[in-house]
């Protein structure tokens, strides 16, 4: 079974943030960056499956800048097989990260796919929901335990109540939240050999990956969503 985890690069979430003196946004300037936590969680719960015999392949893929490609190798030092970078200056709404992904999904065919269940930056909690809609699959969201048996996924997701568990008939989507494992870290070897893994770069802009009409990537952050700080 192949499994495919969405990640995303953020601001690390040990930096202070800092404020661009127009107050329109959030200074990036030599800010650290890493991968979303969420998203750590994610890759180390495809690793595990593979580990376990579940898996046969994890394939990590995100939508960003170039530079995004630093997390892509985190993933691949962390674990996963190879990599899709949909490149990307502009900033995409969830939703078109979502039709992106689905794209992705519809050309390698996983058996589950895995995502963080929100990014620290914007904790939209959008993403894995949108494209469970777009690719017509089950999804389980805020998963606290993920176990494979045949065809099917179980999740135990946490819920106001307490635990719910569902089983998913695979292909599926699983989005994890914070109490689904502990991300281990990645080793020196593994860090030098992630260099050498396969990195597939793609691009909105070519014909088969252009933006989703009516859901183009926005330069800044759109007036009707602009904050103020």
């Amino acid at each position: 079974m192949k499994v495919l985890v969405a990640v995303k690069r953020v601001i690390d979430y040990n930096v202070k943030i800092r404020v661009k003196a127009d107050h329109s946004d959030v200074d990036l300037t030599n800010v650290k960056m890493a991968m979303n936590p969420f998203c750590e969680i994610a890759v180390e719960e495809a690793v595990r499956l593979k580990e376990k015999g579940v898996a046969t392949e994890v394939v990590a893929v995100t939508v960003g800048p170039k530079a995004a490609q630093e997390q892509l190798r985190t993933a691949l030092a962390l674990g996963a097989d190879r990599a899709i970078h949909i490149e990307t200056d502009e900033r995409a709404e969830s939703l078109a990260v979502a039709k992106l992904l689905a794209k992705v999904v519809d050309e390698e065919q996983p058996g589950l796919v895995i995502l963080g269940k929100q990014a620290i930056d914007t904790d939209n909690n959008q993403t894995g929901q949108m494209l469970a809609a777009l690719t017509n699959l089950p999804q389980g969201t805020f998963a606290s335990e993920v176990a494979v048996d045949g065809d099917k996924v179980n999740v135990t997701r946490e819920i106001d109540g307490g635990l719910q568990t569902v089983a998913l008939t695979l292909p599926a989507i699983v989005t994890t939240d914070l109490r689904l494992n502990e991300p281990r870290y990645a080793k020196l070897p593994d860090i030098m050999k992630a260099k050498k893994k396969p990195l597939d770069v793609k691009t909105p802009l070519t014909t088969a990956w252009k933006w989703p009409q009516g859901h183009a990537a926005q330069s800044g952050i759109p007036r009707r969503a602009q904050r103020r700080y």
